[in-house]
């Protein structure tokens, strides 16, 4: 346990005097008196059990047991400014809008209800949503035009430089509008397929090798009629008005099927399932307003996966 003693003032004047080697030169740099900065390492050594300083002719020098604890009394100085620096940064009207690369899937599902959670938290920043193919949105948290992507985890070769953290795992499905004949019981699902125009996601998709594999297992080498989109929009006015068939990330369309207004093929996707979470740069520091936005994404998520 840290010793509830020991205050801010006793580490910044600590560290001070390490760093001028004089009590008289740590006094005037802390507009303080020579007796109090005196007082104050006394106070420290009481509290360590142990000298951090001794005398060294005329003047002083730093013990072992003092360079020791200074390491981590400079870690902590630093680490109190730079959260300082972030809350004072994150409230100035400039400062830079919180850049976010979402999947259309988690634009749908996950993003509306993090940014209204986020809301309630009245931190005066604002906020960049962009949607996109994984493989683009990760390119531009490479190089630090986005600042958090949320989306499926992509293969290990792109993941090199970043953190992800797992918030819930979704699966692909095959979507229709009400009342399309293959929802008609006894339908050969699969012998049918190449009969209809069907949506895939692009090849730069997270999800395109999950679609691809599953096809194949289930004995299906191609489809005819083959429209490659992301666009979330122009799948589900399409979709709406013909018979096609839309392969998707269930998240995309979970508004849709809960009104029924689409339909999902009763078709078993479970082996498409994927994890979804956060990707950040693994050197990156979230600054207060990010932080708190990844907070109410996993709240969001948290409720998602509960559904």
């Amino acid at each position: 346990m840290i010793d509830n003693r020991v205050k801010f003032r006793h580490l910044q004047t600590f560290v001070e005097v390490a760093r001028q080697k004089s009590v008289m030169k740590a006094a005037e740099l802390l507009h303080v008196s020579q007796p109090a900065v005196t007082k104050t390492i006394r106070e420290l050594e009481e509290v360590l059990g142990v000298a951090v300083f001794e005398k060294d002719g005329r003047g002083i020098r730093i013990t072992r047991y003092g360079e020791a604890f200074l390491k981590h009394a400079g870690a902590a100085l630093t680490a109190l400014r730079q959260g300082f620096d972030s809350v004072s940064h994150a409230l100035h009207a400039d400062a830079p809008p919180i850049r976010i690369g979402a999947l259309p899937t988690v634009s749908t599902r996950i993003m509306p209800q993090a940014m209204t959670l986020f809301l309630k938290e009245d931190v005066p920043a604002r906020i960049k949503i962009v949607t996109g193919e994984n493989a683009v949105l990760l390119e531009q948290l490479r190089v630090g035009d986005l600042d958090l992507v949320v989306g499926r985890l992509a293969a290990p070769e792109q993941m090199t430089g970043f953190s992800f953290e797992h918030l819930y795992s979704e699966q692909v499905i095959f979507c229709v509008r009400a009342g399309h004949p293959l929802l008609l019981a006894g339908s050969d699902l699969f012998g049918e397929l190449e009969r209809y125009p069907v949506l895939m996601p692009t090849r730069a998709s997270i999800i395109r090798p999950f679609v691809e594999r599953f096809l194949i297992a289930n004995g299906i080498s191609g489809i005819p009629t083959q429209i490659e989109t992301v666009s979330d929009s122009f799948g589900r006015a399409f979709v709406r008005q013909t018979d096609a068939i839309w392969i998707i990330s269930a998240g995309v369309v979970a508004t849709d099927l809960a009104d029924g207004t689409l339909a999902a093929l009763p078709i078993d996707t479970s082996e498409t399932k994927g994890p979804v979470g956060l990707t950040v740069r693994a050197d990156a520091v979230p600054s207060m307003p990010l932080a708190l936005l990844m907070r109410t994404i996993r709240e969001a998520a948290t409720e998602v996966a509960k559904t």
